[in-house]
């Protein structure tokens, strides 16, 4: 049985980022949130905006515990797994992931402690400054990832040298031509992903009965965001499309299932793409509907897969589907709001069980289409790891076996498979016992609420007993 090193390694790097995906892209929304309730409450000093802030922050700190094991594993394959690809480009991509470490990682690190034990050690403008630079950590965590993904899927401001990459321009570096699309996109994802987990946990907690001002606030809160972000994220998406046009062309043709270029392309609705007989089978497609929403325009010309060698093509059925359950997750997000504000204006939006069952299913929506949307871009950009330049069998290192690179992705398999389902079974504790708990474990009244270790110190204590 032969065990190549370079799928394993892929494989392998799928898992591992595929895991770690999941909590930026509840945690950049999620301080965000936070950051907003700890200013609603400094400004009004209304207690339902401090029970929600000690709830989620409870939430976020077990998050953001799991996001720092997790990431710290994926910088080590660079050495490992792909040492071509850190000897030819290390040059750029080193310095763009050290900045990530310093600036996001410590500013996180430092003033997420003052949110958690320091209530009651400063005064309450500062707490809410805390909130603020842990959300802006997180935020400058994913600029700095996504600047450096980002170049490696357009290129520019280097020069090779004895075949390695050198930096000519670090502003063209740092502001790729993809970096601006595909940072608000990715955000503006995260964003959504986190208000339709508040969404689902406002239902949740609705229905129970419980704590019922804290309840209502979560559902109209995330309605009211998810309102203006949903939209958005559709045009943001548009334009990354654009973008992925011009840069990407052998990309967006595998998106779309597209085999023959020209003027007034088609779209594919569904099909199966048949990559030996270069077409897809039981197709629906629209006439020049493609030609529209890629170049806005009936007759804009768009390239197809058989313009492209076939060694430069990526795996197209993935990046089809993937792309597919992607936009149809925006769609039924959508839906989902439109029936919520429907419903608001009825007044009915809190005794609707069937709404509120729903919004607790949609709560895995957004992680579905993060996980959907990275793998459309990154198997995507196949062959290549530096689009056009630097192809993904030339990245493997050179001595690294089959062997090897089992071993470590089951130990990796294992080791994550315990660390999700503790932590989620942990996040899930907090939900059941909901912002009730924080009340009570954070008395207003005295002036200055527990921070959240505090506030389960006794329940670890009784545990230890």
């Amino acid at each position: 049985m032969h065990l190549d090193p370079e799928f394993l390694s892929r494989l392998q790097f799928a898992w591992v980022v595929g895991w770690h995906i999941l909590l930026p892209a509840f945690t950049v929304g999620l301080a965000s949130f936070i950051a907003f309730l700890e200013g609603v409450y400094a400004l009004t000093r209304r207690d339902v905006f401090l029970h929600l802030s000690q709830f989620w922050l409870r939430i976020f700190a077990v998050s953001f515990g799991m996001g720092v094991v997790t990431g710290i594993v994926m910088p080590f394959q660079f050495g490992t797994n792909w040492s071509r690809l850190s000897d030819a480009a290390g040059n750029v991509i080193s310095p763009l992931l050290a900045y990530e470490g310093l600036t996001a990682f410590f500013l996180e690190a430092t003033f997420l402690g003052v949110l958690l034990f320091g209530r009651k050690l400063v005064p309450p403008a500062m707490h809410f400054v805390a909130a603020v630079l842990v959300a802006a950590g997180t935020l400058s965590s994913s600029f700095w990832i996504i600047a450096t993904n980002s170049w490696m899927q357009t290129p520019v401001g280097y020069a090779i040298v004895d075949g390695l990459f050198y930096p000519k321009d670090w502003s063209a570096i740092l502001f790729s031509p993809s970096l601006p699309y595909r940072l608000a996109h990715t955000v503006s994802a995260f964003y959504v992903t986190t208000a339709f987990v508040v969404l689902g946990v406002g239902a949740y907690t609705v229905r129970r009965g419980q704590s019922p001002a804290e309840g209502r606030m979560m559902l109209r809160l995330s309605l009211w965001f998810l309102a203006i972000f949903v939209p958005v994220q559709i045009v943001l998406g548009d334009l990354q499309g654009l973008n992925t046009l011009e840069y990407q062309p052998a990309k967006l043709a595998a998106i779309e299932g597209l085999w023959d270029g020209g003027r007034g392309v088609p779209a594919s609705i569904i099909g199966w793409p048949d990559q030996e007989q270069e077409r897809n089978l039981a197709e629906i497609a629209v006439p020049r509907l493609g030609s529209l929403y890629l170049t806005h325009a009936w007759n804009g010309e768009v390239k197809g897969l058989k313009d492209f060698p076939p060694d430069q093509r990526a795996p197209v059925a993935i990046v089809y589907f993937t792309f597919r359950i992607m936009v149809g997750i925006g769609l039924l997000m959508l839906a989902t709001v439109l029936a919520g504000f429907y419903l608001l204006w009825r007044g009915r939006l809190d005794d609707t069980p069937w709404y509120l069952k729903l919004c607790q299913v949609t709560v895995c929506l957004g992680f579905i289409a993060v996980l959907a949307g990275w793998t459309t871009t990154e198997v995507g950009r196949q062959p290549w790891t530096i689009y056009g330049l630097m192809r993904t069998a030339d990245s493997v290192s050179p001595s690294l076996t089959g062997a090897d690179v089992l071993l470590s992705f089951v130990l990796y398999v294992i080791v994550y498979l315990v660390i999700f389902p503790v932590g989620i079974s942990v996040m899930l504790r907090f939900v059941w016992r909901g912002p009730a708990a924080s009340e009570e474990a954070e008395p207003i009244e005295s002036g200055h609420p527990k921070s959240p270790i505090e506030a389960l110190s006794p329940t670890i204590a009784g545990r230890a007993s």
